[in-house]
């Protein structure tokens, strides 16, 4: 399983950790992720996913998951986010 986020790409990134006297060891800062489950409106069933607590916030203030995944970058998505972006959009072309 790979430390990546679902929906906003975020992954690890590398640094130093840093002593008292200045020796420089690498390290990796991990991304903080969570598995939860994300209820779909349109849908009507919720989404397990693997998220940043960051992109959790963001799926919040945004007003839900078929708001968020309407405006992320098919780019920055996993296969399975991108799969259940387009489920959305034919289930609300559908409605329409």
């Amino acid at each position: 399983m790979s430390r990546r986020c679902e929906l906003t790409g975020k992954g690890p990134l590398s640094g130093y950790n840093s002593s008292h006297a200045n020796n420089k060891t690498k390290r990796r800062y991990l991304p903080n992720l969570n598995d939860v489950t994300l209820q779909s409106q349109t849908l009507g069933r919720g989404v397990k996913l693997r998220i940043c607590s960051s992109a959790l916030r963001t799926v919040d203030h945004r007003g839900g998951l078929d708001a968020f995944l309407a405006k992320a970058k098919d780019s920055e998505l996993s296969p399975n986010a991108l799969k259940v972006k387009r489920e959305i959009a034919k289930a609300q072309a559908a409605e329409a």
